[in-house]
């Protein structure tokens, strides 16, 4: 029996293959995905500095691999704009063929750490920080349609609300279709009808008219290119990786269904091989794409995620003079409703700020901060995870008490220690003791305590070090398991008591 029965009942393709609607839901999702995924790869493209086939060829490739070798079913991969700004110096000073080399060996490195097991880092995330950083992807998602709202002609701006009451009242009349197809499909008409000059996705670059094709990067395959492409196969690794462990997560809370984190890292590098192999630029989890298919469009199988890479090839090689008519009015509205909806906005209420305690609201603020400030989701979750670190220890340390027990021995004193002994704590261990005044035995109880590392061992030895120069001598009693055995092999061992 499978371990999960709701789960594999909710994202079954064979499930969704047997009944019509749930069918029908998948379908219509991998096609408004797919068109939501134009404009983007055709940006990111221009964003990495490369023709916009590559951002479109590494969407579709990578789409099509992660639906079967991805771990979480109906997330989006494709090409994505933090991958594009890590690898977009490859391609300014080195070319193309050099990209697609740092692709597959980005690839490579993300299968090798999948098996290392950098997807069990992930517990390491604290709930602050993932509500840092859907916030910050909404204001993201956000921040990525202004352009498309400046110097444009008027129209544009009736288009967006037209679109926008759309999406957002049609869902209470039907379900039957995804309201963003039909904003986009009835803002299309409209404006091709009336003949209204508005930006469309055509101008935002060229689209292929021929199928991507298997090829070798035409790189030298000395130690020298290794030397160069590394460093950047690294960084594309880690952003990656990181960008789709963290919306994996998140669909698995949206969907209330498990994911294998493990399978969709090393699914996540053999993509990108693939992609590589077939001139695309790279990519990782799209958050935007996958709220549209997850949230807005309710699919749940790996039946989306195959179709969006099928359809965008299609609608791009087979049906690009149509799909080049799209105004982007259209698509912009869209991807704002899909920041509004991605939003936590319940973190950010009056009642919620008032109720959390102020170290986590500043967790969240700084990961959402240096997000924005970056454009790179990489970088502030890892910011985020470390002041979450240093407010949690320096919380920690505050909570180790010294207090004295009662004894009837007059040439005995005991003090009993309580807490969590650790590198931020021990610093305060040694000035707790009454060095002078004792008489010339003391016991250190650590029965409540325990020691986690080498800094707490040292600072017992400094304690054990100052009675002796006292000529006092000092028992260590009631450690046990972990921490006696710790204690034991470090103790007097530290060098002079630090």
């Amino acid at each position: 029996m499978h371990p999960f029965p709701h789960e594999e009942e909710t994202t079954s393709v064979r499930a969704a293959l047997r009944s019509p609607q749930r069918l029908r839901t998948e379908v219509l999702a991998g096609l408004v995905v797919a068109l939501a995924l134009i404009p983007e790869a055709i940006s990111f493209s221009i964003i990495a500095g490369v023709d916009p086939r590559v951002g479109l060829f590494a969407s579709f490739t990578m789409a099509v691999s992660i639906a079967f070798l991805g771990g979480r079913p109906a997330m989006i991969s494709a090409a994505t704009g933090a991958i594009a700004l890590v690898i977009a110096p490859v391609v300014r000073e080195y070319g193309l063929d050099h990209l697609l080399a740092t692709v597959v060996l980005g690839g490579l490195i993300q299968v090798v750490l999948a098996v290392l097991g950098v997807a069990k880092l992930m517990r390491f995330v604290p709930r602050s920080v993932m509500v840092g950083f859907v916030n910050s992807l909404a204001i993201l998602i956000f921040m990525a349609q202004l352009p498309h709202l400046v110097d444009v002609p008027w129209v544009v701006y009736p288009l967006v609300a037209v679109a926008l009451a759309v999406i957002v009242w049609l869902p209470k009349v039907t379900t039957a279709v995804p309201s963003p197809l039909v904003a986009i499909v009835a803002l299309t008409a409209v404006t091709v009808v009336a003949a209204v000059s508005v930006p469309t996705v055509g101008d935002e670059g060229a689209l292929p008219d021929s199928l991507p094709a298997l090829l070798v990067p035409d790189v030298p395959w000395t130690l020298e290119t290794l030397r160069i492409i590394a460093p950047y196969a690294l960084a594309m690794a880690l952003v990656g990786l990181m960008e789709s462990l963290m919306t994996a997560k998140l669909v698995d809370e949206i969907t209330d269904t498990h994911s294998s984190k493990t399978r969709e890292s090393w699914g996540q590098g053999a993509a990108n091989v693939i992609t590589g192999f077939f001139g695309g630029m790279g990519g990782c989890a799209m958050i935007g794409q996958t709220m549209i298919n997850v949230k807005t469009s309710r699919a749940r199988t790996r039946i989306s995620t195959f179709l969006a890479g099928v359809f965008l090839l299609i609608l791009v090689v087979v049906l690009g003079d149509l799909v080049a008519l799209i105004p982007m009015a259209a698509l912009v509205a869209v991807m704002i409703m899909v920041s509004v909806a991605t939003f936590d906005w319940h973190s950010i209420r009056p009642a919620t700020l008032r109720r959390m305690p102020r170290s986590e609201t500043l967790v969240m603020v700084v990961t959402v901060a240096v997000v924005v400030a970056t454009h790179n989701l990489a970088i502030g979750v890892v910011v985020g995870v470390l002041t979450a670190m240093v407010l949690f220890a320096r919380r920690v340390a505050h909570l180790t008490v010294v207090r004295e027990v009662p004894t009837d021995a007059h040439d005995t004193k005991v003090y009993a220690v309580e807490g969590e002994l650790f590198f931020a704590s021990s610093n305060d261990l040694v000035g707790q003791f009454d060095y002078v005044g004792d008489p010339a035995n003391v016991v250190v109880d650590l029965t409540a305590a325990r020691v986690w590392d080498a800094s707490s061992v040292a600072a017992l030895d400094a304690v054990t070090t100052r009675y002796a120069s006292k000529g006092k001598t000092v028992q260590v009693v009631g450690l046990g398991g972990h921490s006696a055995d710790r204690h034991e092999r470090l103790a007097g061992h530290l060098g002079g008591g630090h």
